[in-house]
């Protein structure tokens, strides 16, 4: 009965501390947009670090996008990783004018471990240290044309680690896309901005970020092969001290999948990665936010837990402390029942949210207000998933996988 109560209090005292701090996070971006820098000299020298597995129709859109930048197309270097390609994405960016690094290994596989590969042949070469920072694209992406230069003047502000605004290409194609593409939108607009404003560390997404070369430095180029390795990133970074910062200025376009399936399995690969980083990293941020008292650390620590194993764990006690006559079968049902009614007005939480996104991105989303209409109703459906997809990931092995992309 006390273990059960216990677990209670946990669920409700996290669930409360999140939805109190994300409800704060809302009302300060809808009162301030983006945090602007000031005009700096475009004099920093750039490398553009993309990883690319069979590409081939898709990254020359991105190259083409990084040539068009406002940035001085001479200070800007471009380096891709063909990771186990069977196609001609080495040829193709070859062509292009591109530095490109062929990578045949079909044991350690991963964005993370491509990247490793790229950062250490440029070290080799002994060109690394010519940079002053590393952008880190997806071959699917595309920029917009001040992307660069706005990213500079956030980094001349002071930031070694930074992140931008994540956009997609394709959120109207069906209700699938959309969902990933308001959730990135929200992260972006709901989240990382209000950490600007408080001050506090913001979370690197999958693509879009930079990082400078002190850091690539520390780190011997890169070192984080999680199935996440963004968030792995984001959290030895946090622990290192660093502030990372958020651009809502530089604007980059992501292509999200399309069919259920592509995005079952990617979904699978993040929560099963945010299993992973919970692992190696949670009692650090913990330490480190009694210790230090760091306010990044605590938010971070919300952002990693494993909600959906602490509620299988409830659960599964309930149900064997009743079976054993612990607790009546009655007082069980009772517990489900609220679980259930509070999962209800969770999902209807997640309409409004969609919503909210919508109305205060409306000039950033590329899609009929018909068809933003049966998102915002489709978006908890899409977020519903979720349940069983954590479900799976405390027990699946799930393992990097390429995403096919249209273009």
């Amino acid at each position: 009965m006390v273990l059960l109560n216990i677990l209670d209090v946990i669920l409700f005292v996290l669930g409360a501390i999140s939805l109190g701090y994300q409800a704060v996070c809302i009302i300060a971006s809808l009162f301030h947009h983006h945090i602007t820098f000031p005009d700096v000299p475009m004099d920093k020298r750039y490398a553009v670090l993309i990883s690319a597995r069979n590409e081939e129709t898709v990254v020359p859109n991105l190259i083409n996008s990084i040539r068009a930048q406002t940035y001085p197309a001479r200070l800007v270097d471009i380096w891709l990783v063909a990771d186990n390609c069977t196609d001609n994405t080495a040829e193709v960016v070859r062509g292009m004018g591109c530095h490109v690094v062929e990578r045949h290994n079909l044991q350690q596989v991963g964005k993370g471990y491509a990247l490793t590969y790229l950062l250490d042949a440029m070290i080799s070469k002994g060109v690394a240290n010519n940079y002053d920072a590393f952008f880190v694209f997806d071959a699917d992406n595309r920029l917009d044309k001040h992307y660069i230069e706005e990213m500079n003047k956030a980094f001349q502000s002071g930031f070694r680690i930074l992140t931008s605004y994540r956009n997609s290409t394709n959120l109207s194609d069906n209700w699938v896309s959309s969902g990933s593409a308001l959730w990135f939108i929200r992260e972006s607009r709901f989240l990382n901005n209000s950490r600007m404003l408080f001050g506090s560390s913001c979370h690197v997404g999958g693509t879009g970020f930079m990082f400078s070369r002190e850091v690539m430095q520390r780190n011997n180029g890169w070192k984080f092969h999680l199935l996440t390795e963004d968030l792995e990133f984001t959290m030895d970074s946090v622990l290192h001290g660093d502030r990372i910062g958020y651009c809502g200025t530089a604007i980059l376009y992501d292509e999200q999948p399309v069919s259920f399936g592509q995005s079952w399995r990617q979904r699978l690969r993040w929560s099963k990665g945010f299993l992973q980083v919970f692992r190696y990293y949670g009692p650090q941020l913990i330490k480190r936010a009694i210790q230090e008292r760091d306010f990044s650390a605590v938010d971070f620590t919300m952002l990693i837990c494993p909600f959906m194993l602490l509620g299988i764990l409830r659960v599964v006690v309930g149900v064997l402390f009743a079976a054993l006559g612990f607790v009546s079968w009655t007082m069980q049902f009772e517990s489900l029942i609220s679980g259930v009614v509070g999962g209800v007005l969770g999902l209807l939480g997640m309409m409004f949210l969609a919503a909210l996104t919508v109305f205060a991105e409306r000039d950033q989303i590329g899609a009929s207000n018909k068809e933003l209409l049966a998102y915002v109703l489709s978006f908890p459906i899409y977020m519903a998933s979720y349940i069983p997809i954590s479900f799976q990931a405390i027990f699946s092995k799930a393992q990097w996988k390429p995403i096919e992309h249209k273009g």
